[in-house]
This record gives C-alpha cells, structure tokens and sequence, in this order.
C-alpha cells in the first residue's frame, strides 16, 4: 500500500474537475502535522500518514473543501493539545463541527466500556443528524483503520473488527455505501475467523479457471443478444464477496455447493425502460429459477439502492445472479449518499428535509429515551440490521422491517396508535398470531379497538423486535400505568432480591435507585414495571456495592488480636503492625518492595530495627530456615487503611517506539501516581526495557496500573519487581 504524503493528495485534488481551496487544505495539513509531530502508528508509520489516508479515501468520492481539512484534523483535538476553539477560528464552524462529531468522547467518565461506547455512538447519531458528512469521514477512518489493522495485537484485531461488523459496516450499507461495507466485512471476518475465509478460498480456487471461462462465456452470449441498444451497456462478471458467502454457508448453514449466487453478472444500462428488455432477453436466455427474482426498482430499499435482481440457470447446469440497473442506479449503490458529491454539487451537509435519512433521527429519539445502556447497543444492532423484509399494507404502501420482525413490529410501522390499539391482524386473509415472523411479499392487514382505554399487553415487550415497536410500548406503559407499573416492578424487584439473597432494606432501595439515576425508588420501581431499565444490571450493581462495603468493613474492624491488644505487644509503624514488639524502627526490604495488600513478615535486624518483607520473597524463602535466623522472623501485618504511599518497581518490556515512553509516563500520570525513577535501555533483540520506581497506595491500585499499562499499543510484559 503505498503511503500518501501532501504532495500526492495534492497531484489527486488536482486530478479531480471540481474546485477546491488548496491553501485551506494545506493549512489543515500543517496544523496536523506539527500537532501529531512524534505521534507513531502501531504499523511503525508516523501518525499523519493516518489522516492523509482518509482524506485520499475521501477524495474518491470528491468530497468538499471543509470535509477534506476536517479529515486531516480529525484526530488533532483527541489525541493533542489543539482546542476545538483553535480549530473553530482556524478553520470555520463548519469543520469544527466534523471535527467535534468525529472526535470520541474517551475524556467522559462513565461506568464502563459498555456505556462509553453507547455515548460515542449516540454523540455520532447527533452529529450525523446535523451534518451527514461527519459519518463519511467516520467510515473513511474506520476503512483505513481496517486496512492497517495487520500492524495491531490479536485480540485488538478481533475487537475492531467486531465493531465494525456490527456498526460501522450496517451504518454505511444503511448510507447505501456498498463498497465500503463491502471491503468492510471482508477485512473484518478474516480476523473473525481466518479458517472459515480459507476454507471458502480454496473453494472457491479449486475451478478458478473453470469459472474464469464461465463468467467470460456467460458475458459474451448477453453481450450478443443486446448489440442493439445504444449507447452500449456496460457488462460486469464477478464472485460474490467471501462474506457474502461466508454468511449462507455458516450463518445460514448452506453447503457450497447449494448457494446459487456465487456467481454474478451485472448489466448496466441508460434507461429504465431499457432494464426491464434486458430483463426479458435474460429469461429467455437462460432459464429463471422460481422466487428468485426481486424488483428493487419498483420497490427501492430504504438507502435508494435500485436494480432488477434474477437469478438464472445456462446450459451447463450452473445457476448465477444477474443485476439489472442505469447508470444513476449504479452510482447510488456504489456510493451511497456519497454520489451527491461525486456526481452533484452535494448537500453542503444538510440533511433537513430528506427522507432517507429518517431513520438517523428515528434511531437518534429511540436512543435519548432509553434508560438503559443495554437497551441502547440492543437497539443499534436491531435497527442497523442488513437483512431486511419487505410488507404491504391492504392499500399497497411498503413498509421495510428487519428480518425477523412480526405484526407487532408492523403495526407500529404503520403508526403509533394503530400498534397501541392492535387487536389482531391478518397475512395473506387470515388471521395470525403475533409473534408471527413476516415475509418479503405479505400483504398484512391490523385491526384495532375503538375503546379510548385499550392499550398494549406488557407481553409485547418480549415478543416486538424492533427498538421503535419497544419504545412505543415502553413509552404508552410509562405515561397510561405508572401506579401498576410501580406495583409490578417492587413485585419483580422483590422477587430478584429472594432468588438473589439480598436482603431488602430501605436503605438499600434508597442507594439502588440513587445509583440508577433515578429521583426516588418508585421511580425505579417505574421503569422496572414498564422495562426502562434491566434488571440484570440493577441486581449487579446491588452486589457490586454490597461487595466494596464488605471489603470496607473488614479492613477497619478490629481483629481478635486488636481485642486483645493490652495484653498483645505491638508496634505500629508505616502501617505495619509487628507482633510482640515495642516502638521499633520499621524499614521496607528493598529486595522485594512490599505493598499493601500483600502478604509480610518482619525480620529483626541488628541495630536496624525490623525489615519488612513479603511472605514470598526469595530471601524469605532460602532463609526462614536456616538455624541462625529462624528466631529472628516474626509476624506482621498491615495496620488497615492509612494514607501512606510505598515504594514499586515495575518493569516493562516494549518495543522500540519513539512514543513509547510518553505512552507509559500519560497512562502513570491518569492514574495519579508519582513516578520517582526511570531507567531504560535497549535489548539486544531490539526492544526497550524500562525499569520504573513509583509511589504506589498498594496492590490494588499497582495491579491497576499495570492492567492499563499492558494495553497500550507496543508494550509486551509488565512486571513487579524488588529491584532498585
């Protein structure tokens, strides 16, 4: 992959037949440059080339001037000093704003990852709402993000790609951006399951010649039977994507052998009158296979994707899919809403007023109403979903629901009201249950009750399947219900509380519902009743709580041997109580660097008072033994709580970057941890050894540290050590 530098995004902008303020661009250039001046990337690359490539990605498509400079400055306010106000006044509002919906909200502290993600994604549904060019350069980051991800750990691999498969992937197929989507998920799922990919590889290698010929041979007998049509129509042969076919072979669990759109033929053409010839010159080609063709068309998908669909079978027995659709049609599907910039004058971000983008603010509403964080990601992964059915109303209208959804989900499609007054329905003439799952091609009729106090059944809630039928019906619940859904939620509450074995108290109730964020406890027994908020979480936290107060309690009260302490003498020194001994000199061993939290003994020395070790350091072990130090060991243990700091050594190996060491000192100093002494040099298989002192509260805080450490790209092994 070759590296962009300014020069070659340059020669690219000026390759492009559309105006662009190059002095704006090269000074977004120069502000990212010196901001990430000494910043590496995980590949070994200096981190502006990351900037660079989302531009280049983004000059495919001819974005603007000001989604250009915000691609170059997109990491400057996350990850450097520069203000969002220094951006503001350098650049304009306008790429601020692209710049502050892009940028992650990492600096909010929240409860858990869960939760911080949730946020990220809400605050990239707000953005996208005021300026849909902020996604664009969101799914240009994540593209090339995917691109180099060969440079990052394993288990970082798998993360990214997860997200992406399950957001970033379903966002730009709902922009109808197939061909990010696509490259997308072929990244991602060789790093979700590498052998599933090679085993569809070889599959697919073992006739590669024989397929070659196929699709050549396929190609020429269109090509001659529509020699006729002016201008001539572009024809395309091609193998579906391995994840395409990844999906029906494992997901829906189809042998190879009987997925009959491995191989497709695409045709484009100048007209629509012109597709639906060509459409008649394919079936009498070759032979249709029954219910395997689909009008996109005169039926579009939800992101404007528009093509005829059928699926045919030549004379050598070998089923494949032929793509009908203009040239417009064609733009679209590729790139999605960002053919407006490619082809038009674009929408200068705006997207008031168009249609297609109902579904952000859908999404967007569902999201500020939730309570509950679970709820949220849930709901994100429902309503981006891929997979889509498509219904009809009794007078024709097309409602696109997510695979899976039921009458219930239809219902409320259709209208509020008509889901909140639903009595029955029926599909196809007859009447039907209501988790009955509906099909591409039902006709569905619901009929609802008059009565003004007729509303949803609670049961709803476990069978709807799509976030906008549960936030209806969570929301009716809310407003019509709130004496039952108090009464039904301390019934459920109660009920978890006995099967759990806590112990119900007021003031346990009080602290559950303050730490849920709600006002009072029948405000949580509320939301409970009407499924605003999930259970699971709220007995978690319960325990969580019940967990540090026990902690608490057992580091402040006083021991059997506290009980007894006039008859017990002690001395307590630096946290440390010593059995036996009297107001002595205590000292921490510096061959092991005991910690709070840890295990000790103490030595009496001559003349120096008593060290203090940890039970298991080597000199503990090779001497505790031995007949001229055995009477000089005694007991020790640490006094409880105190607001002393000790002394730990860590050390880390990591490689050689020259980030590195301002990575390791960042994530020390977020801690609040003084760092006394750092040694470093260079191993001789290239990598850097730092032997670090710090000022550490104890163990718990120590393994903290070293958790956070461990995560930082290029470190590979921390370590505690004694040493000085």
């Amino acid at each position: 992959m070759d590296t962009i530098t300014i020069d070659s995004l340059i020669e690219k902008i000026n390759e492009i037949d559309k105006r662009y303020d190059i002095g704006k661009i090269k000074r977004a250039y120069e502000l990212a440059d010196a901001a990430h001046e000494g910043q590496m990337r995980s590949s070994g690359e200096k981190y502006i080339t990351h900037p660079l490539s989302v531009a280049s990605i983004l000059l495919d498509y001819h974005m603007d001037t000001d989604t250009i400079c915000a691609a170059l400055l997109h990491d400057v306010v996350e990850d450097t000093d520069t203000s969002l106000e220094d951006i503001r006044r350098q650049f304009g509002e306008d790429v601020a704003l692209m710049v502050d919906g892009v940028t992650k909200i990492g600096q909010v502290p929240l409860n858990t990852k869960e939760e911080q993600q949730a946020e990220n994604i809400r605050k990239i549904l707000m953005a996208m709402s005021k300026d849909i060019r902020v996604i664009i350069i969101k799914l240009a980051d994540r593209l090339h993000n995917m691109r180099t991800l060969y440079a990052r750990p394993p288990h970082k691999q798998r993360k990214t790609s997860l997200e992406t498969m399950n957001f970033y992937a379903p966002i730009a197929h709902r922009l109808g951006m197939s061909d990010v989507k696509e490259e997308m998920e072929s990244i991602a799922i060789h790093y979700l399951d590498p052998y599933g990919c090679k085993e569809i590889e070889r599959l697919l290698d073992v006739h590669k010649e024989e397929r070659d010929s196929f699709i050549d041979h396929i190609i020429e007998r269109i090509r001659s039977r529509i020699t006729d049509i002016k201008p001539e129509p572009i024809i395309e042969g091609r193998v579906k994507s391995i994840f395409s076919i990844y999906k029906k072979m494992y997901v829906k669990n189809k042998p190879f052998d009987e997925i009959y759109d491995i191989y497709a033929v695409r045709i484009i053409v100048h007209s629509v009158i012109e597709c639906y010839n060509v459409l008649g010159v394919i079936h009498d080609l070759f032979s249709p296979m029954p219910y395997r063709f689909k009008d996109y068309i005169a039926t579009p998908k939800p992101n404007r994707y528009q093509s005829l669909h059928t699926t045919v079978i030549g004379k050598e027995g070998i089923p494949f899919e032929v793509q009908i659709r203009t040239v417009e049609m064609h733009n679209t599907a590729q790139y999605g809403i960002a053919a407006h910039w490619k082809y038009k004058a674009g929408l200068n971000g705006s997207v008031a007023g168009e249609q297609r983008f109902d579904w952000i603010r859908q999404l967007l509403e569902r999201q500020q109403e939730s309570d509950d964080v679970e709820q949220i990601t849930d709901a994100i992964k429902t309503d981006l979903s891929q997979d889509e059915v498509y219904v009809f109303s009794p007078k024709g209208d097309v409602f696109a629901l997510p695979n899976g959804a039921n009458v219930i989900d239809f219902a409320y499609a259709i209208h509020t009201e008509i889901g909140n007054k639903m009595t029955g329905a029926k599909v196809g003439g007859r009447m039907v249950q209501f988790d009955y799952q509906v099909k591409t091609g039902d006709i569905i009729e619901i009929f609802t009750s008059g009565s003004p106090n007729y509303g949803p059944n609670r049961n709803w809630l476990d069978i709807a399947k799509t976030t906008g039928a549960k936030t209806k019906i969570r929301s009716w619940f809310k407003k019509e219900r709130r004496e039952e859904n108090i009464v039904c939620g301390r019934d459920e509450l109660e009920r978890e509380f006995k099967r759990n074995g806590i112990q119900n108290t007021p003031e346990l109730l009080e602290d559950t519902a303050h730490r849920a964020r709600f006002d009072s406890v029948d405000d949580l027994y509320a939301a409970i009743g009407y499924g605003g908020v999930s259970m699971s979480k709220i007995i978690q936290r319960i325990k969580e709580a019940q967990s540090r107060a026990q902690k608490e309690q057992s580091q402040t009260l006083p021991t059997g041997d506290e009980i007894t302490e006039a008859t017990n003498r002690r001395s307590r020194q630096k946290g440390i109580i010593v059995e036996g001994v009297d107001n002595c000199l205590i000292k921490f061993a510096q061959c092991c660097n005991p910690l709070p939290g840890d295990p000790i003994i103490g030595f009496v020395t001559r003349g120096f008072g008593v060290s203090i070790h940890k039970q298991d350091c080597i000199n503990v072990i090779n001497n505790m033994d031995s007949a001229e130090n055995k009477d000089r060991w005694i007991k020790a243990s640490w006094a409880g709580v105190d607001d002393e700091t000790y002394r730990a050594t860590i050390n880390i190996i990591a490689e050689q970057k020259s980030s590195i060491i301002a990575d390791i000192t960042a994530a020390i100093a977020i801690n609040r941890i003084s760092m006394n002494e750092m040694n470093m040099h260079r191993l001789k298989n290239g990598n850097t050894e730092l032997i670090i002192t710090i000022e550490i509260a104890g163990v718990e805080q120590l393994a903290n540290l070293m958790l956070r450490l461990r995560k930082i790209p290029g470190v590979i092994s921390v370590e505690r050590t004694g040493k000085q």
